[in-house]
């Protein structure tokens, strides 16, 4: 099991716009295959930025997800939004509890 955790900064005022396309996003998501669960967090301290956290069965089962329609209409609605690049990082489940 495999968990990404992208970081990105929003243009001011887009907040609302991004975040829409982004809960689209993920909902897409839970039909893929591999999906097991998502988080969209707003840190406390910087309303304009967003954290996404999405639990995977493997990276590529994340990276197939990406080629789906769903997933690029987004792209293209989220285009232009962010402030710059985003940053993701991989790390390997090895332990989890809810």
């Amino acid at each position: 099991m495999m968990t990404v955790i992208t970081h990105v900064t929003l243009t001011q005022g887009s907040e609302p716009e991004w975040d829409a396309a982004m809960r689209d996003r993920l909902e897409s998501a839970t039909q893929r295959e591999g999906w097991l669960g998502n988080q969209l967090l707003i840190p406390l301290e910087a309303p304009n930025e967003r954290t996404v956290v999405g639990t995977w069965s493997t990276r590529a089962a994340w990276e197939a997800w990406h080629a789906d329609d769903a997933f690029l209409e987004t792209r293209e609605r989220m285009e232009g939004l962010q402030e710059g690049p985003s940053a993701t990082s991989w790390y390997e489940v090895v332990a989890e509890q809810h």
